[in-house]
Order: C-alpha cells, then structure tokens, then sequence
C-alpha cells in the first residue's frame, strides 16, 4: 500500500464518509449500506478499496464481516505532508522528528 492507492482511497466522498462511520466503532457492511442512497454490493467495491489501501480493516463475526477505520496510515500522510512545510511534527509513533 503506497501513497498512490491511499489518495486515489480518499479521493472518493463516499468512502471518506464511509470512514468517518467506522472511525469510532466496528461496523457491519449491512449497517454501512443504510447510510448510502445504492445497494450494499455498490458499496462493497468501496470497502474493497479502503481495505486495499491499508485504511481499514475487517473482521469476521459468525456471518458479519465488521469494519473499522485505521487511520495510522492517514496520520503518516499527515506527517509526511507537515514535513513540507518544514516545521518540526510528531511521528505517526508519537517521536519527534524534524520535516
């Protein structure tokens, strides 16, 4: 997963939408799906795309497969990003390094 794959995740508004929804807690794909005006296997691809580009994961409960956000990978892009500017950031790790 490369920042390649991680913008063209986060370019898409439905799928930022769809990680503001499991930011917080796991999510069932159905429960996902009642938040969009298309079916559930339109939204499928989506969550395809964001597990791809390392942004979140799933797991498998009985028949439910649940998602919810890992943002570690947006907070590098954050890090990387700051780093621009040329002003001192904190590591995705917590570690202070200079940009």
């Amino acid at each position: 997963m490369g920042l390649q794959e991680t913008m063209r995740a986060l370019a898409d508004p439905t799928r930022r939408e769809i990680l503001e929804l499991v930011r917080d807690r796991p999510l069932p794909a159905g429960e996902i799906a009642v938040h969009f005006a298309c079916s559930g296997a339109a939204v499928s691809p989506h969550l395809s795309v964001l597990r791809e580009a390392g942004l979140c994961r799933a797991q498998r409960e009985g028949t439910y497969i649940y998602y919810q956000a890992d943002l570690s990978v947006v907070e590098e892009l954050l890090h990387w990003a700051a780093g621009l500017t040329g002003r001192v950031v904190a590591a995705p790790q917590g570690e202070e390094v200079e940009g």
